[in-house]
């Protein structure tokens, strides 16, 4: 017996990709709907889930407003939407949402057009739960050890945990990378301060994919990070900072119609009898990667203990 929500297909393109979009919406693990006007056109299972439905109710066909809190923060949504999408930019912000059952919760909602040449026509939801974490956020201690705005570690969190390795009697090495964004000001001047900012985000978010869950990334001022690695020589400092450098130079910043690219210099330091103190050892990785800055950008340097420096090339 044939399954009506899966058809035969006849070998036609339209077939094909009405096939695969059947496919994404149900097995895919993301809260993804499709919203023309105030209604929704169709949402994939997990859209379902997320707010409380099930096989016997579906929120495809329905109102928006039925998950939104209120009148007020359901028009205010679309409002903004609308701003965002005239500017070419997609819709990025936590919204409070309404289950079914009545229970509440807090949601990412990242909104774009599916066609930006008509950004009053059909857009795109992706919704995640971000309850737990934004609870974690709110809380003293999260506030003060990370950056707002890449969740990052922030300097004095990066600073107490480097203090720990400093004059250490452990004899395990430990090195720190020291990254600077090269020319990240052009990005600010030309795509405005909220497009920089998802840049950033973007950015520091890949960077914790390169390296261990033991390692420590922070970002320390507007367009500086830095990377605190427990156990680890000079050597591999070196691989990591190449990786990280070739990393940041390949990604891609896609935020609505706004496209850019970056590179960056980073500076390495392994921890070593003559830098006594955590402000020696910032400054020695700061040094390095000022001098990879000046040699054009785009590669790593190294500290060394006489005070030189060792290239490797970008």
């Amino acid at each position: 017996m044939q399954d009506p929500a899966n058809p035969p297909l006849d070998g036609s393109s339209n077939d094909v990709i009405a096939a695969r979009m059947r496919a994404l919406l149900v097995r895919a693990p993301m809260a993804v709907g499709f919203v023309q006007g105030p209604r929704f056109e169709v949402v994939s299972e997990y859209f379902n889930q997320l707010f409380g439905h099930g096989d016997e109710t579906d929120l495809s066909g329905q109102a928006t407003r039925s998950v939104h809190v209120s009148d007020g923060a359901h028009s205010g949504v679309f409002e903004r939407m609308a701003q965002a999408f005239a500017a070419g930019r997609p819709l990025d912000e936590e919204i409070e949402y309404v289950r079914q059952d009545g229970s509440r919760f807090w949601g990412r909602l990242q909104a774009t057009p599916v066609h930006w040449d008509v950004p009053a026509g059909e857009a795109l939801w992706v919704i995640d739960d971000v309850t737990a974490a934004r609870q974690l956020r709110m809380q003293p201690t999260w506030t003060a050890k990370h950056d707002a705005l890449t969740e990052l570690a922030n300097r004095r969190e990066f600073e107490r945990r480097l203090a720990e390795h400093v004059g250490s009697r452990r004899h395990e090495p430990v090195s720190v990378l020291w990254i600077d964004v090269d020319k990240f000001q052009e990005v600010l001047t030309s795509m405005g301060s909220e497009v920089a900012d998802h840049f950033l985000y973007g950015l520091g978010q890949m960077l914790v994919t390169k390296v261990r869950a033991s390692d420590l990334v922070a970002r320390l001022e507007t367009d500086h990070f830095a990377v605190l690695l427990p156990d680890c020589d000079q050597h591999y400092a070196q691989i990591v900072a190449e990786k990280i450098r070739s990393s940041i130079a390949a990604y891609r910043l896609r935020w609505g119609l706004h496209r850019t690219r970056v590179k960056a210099c980073v500076g390495v330091v392994q921890l070593q009898p003559n830098l006594e103190s955590v402000e020696s050892v910032i400054g020695a990785a700061t040094l390095a990667c000022a001098e990879a800055k000046a040699s054009g950008g785009d590669s790593v340097r190294v500290f060394v203990s006489n005070g030189g420096f060792e290239e490797l090339a970008g």
